[in-house]
């Protein structure tokens, strides 16, 4: 294949890449929808302009707020060069110093190549696809006989989040473990009618979704891996028995004539990030959950119908009909199924008869994922998104020290932490004059995006009881519907808030902020220092310095993302001539020597998605290059980067507003005429 490398600045119309189809099948077309946050809480420049300007901040008002002040004393900030200045090279050449350690790598240009593309020196190769063996007796792959007994043995469909876990004492193998986040059914079927699926259709799709869990060992001489069945081999689906746990579990609001205990769910959707736990576990968001249910104008009474339309649940048939085969997602015959969804999910992956959980006391929302930071006296903080337009950042502060050591009481132990603690949502503030914060992107005439904030907390739980901080809110209240308790304290509504992850290294939280076309548009909140652009169509990096056991953080604005050529993009102060495009961000990850690294769903820039590092600290602060593009139609998730390998998940190939089964967008992974299939890739030097 000869890469036929788009300019470096792309022409674009400013729209995302993301097709109409995906936005129907992965998250109920949520952009075409009204926004469910509609509270009249006071976002970030109302706060601002009453309590803030750049002299008050000086003189230390806002900092009376941060009880941890020494935390923040050597806070680096976001460099105060303007863009394109060279960054804090001070406009000197940057060649004669070395890349950072694990980024000496040509940047791979903006392309619209209908495959992987990894820099010059490096190989990439399918780790797993959709459809492959998962389970002892999975048949082979038949894309024109599909089976709902087949799909539960076989790899899942669109895969996102992935996690590489070394198995102890077994060099080379490992445990993959991979989120299945949605099904397209168009391009899973011929001849699939939209308005009246076939039972087994239904069927193939509850196993598409979930969870797989298997064994993959690594080749020697190359970063190979192969998939292995073995007594880890799990494929969790729709169907898969949970246990709820926390202050929601029994409560009213989560019974069903199916589960008149509240305490037993069947099954998880629309499973998008995750992290990793020290003790060795997977933790999974339920997202985009409420496009399975229908007929949610049904409910009857004004605060039930107010929490339907928070979380955005239709009035209608919903999009997959699954309401057709199995009552629990008709509201109109399970009321309160929608709120059995929408939490974290924790997974054992080395104990495949184990039972997973849902632990209410981190809330219930569109959580895109859950990342853990443990401070030094064993306090395990987890941070989260929940990835809606105009919805917020929250973190769970854990009452209970993790245990260390990898013995069963460990275990137990620790897989119980996520239900006691205190959870909260972030408020940010700004250190400008709300005058110099117009929409625009406009760097503000101290030369960042930047300010402090506060955690503001929500809910109290401990094994024995729980504790409502929301005046109005019972504690369930609090636990199923966090949105309205965050509504309530004044949270601040933010761009899309996806994956948040503190780096391993320096303890600094970064959040990717997709995108949100509906700021400062219409009736919708103006721009504030934290969400800066009016119509925002490439998102944002968050950097956040927490005081991650107490309540007090500054922030600021790492990336500013789009076409370096624009006026409204920012990277860290670092030269804008010298950095890759990049729109969208979704996913972070770090490598081993703390350096960031960002996938990204939905370029606006015209160029497929793809795999960006970036660069901390020093002097190349802010450098962005792009590591790797997915094929046409693809979303880049899941980033796992070591020393060895890189592996990222390939969602969606070939989705397109004209894509079916019978005219597929794309070939890949397998070329000639063959379908499209999501699957996991792998990529190394050499």
């Amino acid at each position: 294949m000869i890469l036929q490398p788009l300019s470096l600045f792309v022409a674009h119309d400013g729209t995302s890449s993301r097709s109409h189809l995906t936005c129907r099948y992965r998250c109920g077309d949520a952009c075409a929808q009204p926004i469910p946050n509609t509270s009249e809480n006071p976002y970030f420049r109302d706060v601002a302009r009453r309590t803030l300007d750049r002299r008050t901040v000086l003189r230390g008002g806002a900092l009376t707020m941060l009880s941890a002040g020494a935390l923040f004393a050597h806070s680096t900030g976001t460099a105060a060069a303007q863009p394109g200045s060279g960054g804090a090279a001070g406009g000197s050449s940057l060649d004669h110093i070395p890349p950072p350690r694990g980024l000496d790598y040509e940047a791979v240009p903006p392309n619209t190549e209908d495959a992987v593309v990894v820099p010059r020196g490096y190989s990439s190769d399918v780790v797993i696809r959709w459809g492959d063996p998962v389970l002892p007796g999975a048949p082979e792959f038949d894309f024109a006989n599909h089976t709902a007994a087949a799909q539960e043995k076989q790899f899942g469909y669109n895969n996102d989040f992935a996690a590489l876990l070394p198995i102890p004492g077994a060099a080379s193998e490992y445990l993959l473990v991979v989120n299945h986040e949605y099904t397209t059914e168009p391009a899973m079927f011929y001849g699939y009618d939209e308005a009246a699926p076939t039972e087994e259709q239904v069927r193939i799709a509850w196993a598409a979704h979930g969870l797989s869990v298997l064994k993959v060992r690594g080749e020697a001489g190359s970063g190979k891996l192969t998939p292995v069945i073995s007594e880890f081999s799990r494929r969790i689906t729709a169907t898969t028995e949970f246990t709820l746990t926390g202050p929601a579990a029994g409560s009213d609001f989560v019974r069903t004539s199916a589960d008149p205990a509240g305490t037993t769910v069947r099954g998880t959707l629309n499973n998008c990030a995750g992290g990793v736990t020290p003790w060795g576990t997977i933790l999974s968001g339920e997202e985009n959950f409420n496009q399975y249910f229908a007929n949610g104008d049904t409910i009857s009474g004004d605060a039930a119908r107010a929490r339907v339309k928070r979380y955005g649940i239709t009035g209608a048939a919903s999009e997959r009909r699954w309401e057709n085969y199995d009552p629990r997602f008709d509201q109109a015959k399970e009321p309160n199924e929608p709120n059995r969804f929408g939490y974290i999910v924790e997974i054992n992956p080395w104990d495949a008869t184990s039972t997973p959980v849902k632990h209410t006391a981190l809330g219930r929302f569109k959580h895109e994922g859950a990342t853990i930071h443990v401070t030094a006296d064993g306090t395990v903080v987890a941070y989260m998104g929940d990835d809606e337009r105009f919805d917020y950042i929250y973190k769970f502060v854990s009452s209970r020290k993790i245990m260390r050591g990898d013995g069963a009481s460990a275990l137990r132990h620790n897989m119980a932490i996520l239900d006691e603690g205190t959870l909260y949502v972030a408020r940010f503030l700004g250190n400008s004059p709300s005058a110099e914060i117009d929409g625009s992107g406009e760097l503000p005439s101290d030369g960042a995006f930047d300010g402090t904030g506060e955690w503001i907390p929500l809910l109290r739980a401990s094994a024995d009881s729980a504790e409502s901080l929301v005046d109005g809110f019972s504690v369930q209240e609090v636990a199923v519907f966090t949105r309205l308790a965050a509504d309530t304290v004044g949270a601040t509504k933010m761009d899309r808030p996806e994956d948040i992850e503190a780096n391993p290294r320096t303890g600094k939280v970064y959040a990717a902020l997709t995108n949100n076309t509906r700021r400062g548009t219409d009736n919708y909140p103006s721009a504030d220092e934290a969400n800066p652009r009016h119509n925002n169509k490439n998102g944002h990096i968050l950097e956040i310095t927490d005081d991650h056991a107490g309540t007090a953080f500054r922030w600021n604005l790492l990336l500013v993302c789009g076409d370096p050529a624009a006026a409204d993009t920012y990277f860290g102060g670092f030269d804008k001539s010298r950095v890759s495009p990049i729109s969208c961000p979704d996913n972070v990850a770090f490598d081993p020597y703390g350096n960031l690294w960002i996938s990204t769903d939905g370029n606006a820039l015209g160029a497929n998605d793809g795999l960006f590092s970036v660069v901390l600290q020093g002097p190349r602060r802010g450098e962005t290059k792009q590591f790797l593009s997915v094929p046409v139609g693809a979303e880049t998730c899941g980033p796992i980067v070591t020393e060895d390998r890189v592996v990222v998940c390939v969602q969606h190939p070939g989705e397109s507003d004209d894509y079916t089964a019978e005219s597929p967008g794309s070939h890949w992974p397998d070329g000639g005429d063959a379908q499209p299939r999501p699957a996991v890739v792998v990529a190394w030097k050499g």
